[in-house]
């Protein structure tokens, strides 16, 4: 069953719990959020609350992807660039698939999603995102159609010893009639 994406969704305690629980679980998981496992729910919650405050400025959008429980089970953050000359694109972050929803899928649609947004959005005209290196998931993004545009060697330390590449990735919004 496909998930249900709300761009904007009201702000509620059980969107904010889905989320930090979400988040949680997928930084456990080892995805490449923010965190490492463990990953402390209260440091979560933290960042969230820096991502809600953005939101409630107008700084960021929330796309949320619901599964058929109506869990929280997909999210990426839409941030708006404030610097006068690069307000034609703007940043994709925290973009999170629950891992018992992966392979369905979900993270394809969940991308489609977040294009459909920022298309939405009058003047934006691409999406830039970042992504750490050794995971793979720049090849995932690549099939998605961005394309990498810049590369940050040993500019994330994953661990004492484990540093990676940090990687930027960009995606032109065509415009579809």
């Amino acid at each position: 069953m496909p998930l249900t994406f709300i761009l904007d969704p009201p702000v509620d305690p059980a969107l904010r719990d889905g989320v930090v629980t979400l988040w949680t679980d997928v930084s456990d998981a080892g995805g490449a959020v923010g965190f490492v496992p463990p990953a402390n729910p209260d440091d979560v919650r933290a960042e969230l609350v820096k991502h809600l405050v953005a939101m409630a400025e107008g700084r960021t959008r929330l796309l949320v992807g619901y599964d058929e429980e109506g869990a929280v089970a997909a999210t990426a953050f839409l941030t708006f660039n404030t610097h006068r000359l690069m307000r034609h694109w703007l940043w994709l972050y925290t973009v999170m698939v629950h891992p018992r929803h992966q392979g369905r899928g979900y993270g394809r649609d969940l991308m489609a999603a977040t294009a459909d947004a920022a298309r939405g959005i009058d003047g934006i005209e691409a999406i830039r995102l970042t992504c750490r290196g050794g995971t793979g998931v720049d090849r995932f993004y690549e099939s998605c159609g961005y394309k990498e545009v810049g590369r940050v060697p040993d500019a994330i330390r994953v661990a004492p010893g484990d540093d990676r590449d940090d990687i930027t990735m960009l995606l032109p919004l065509h415009r579809v009639p």
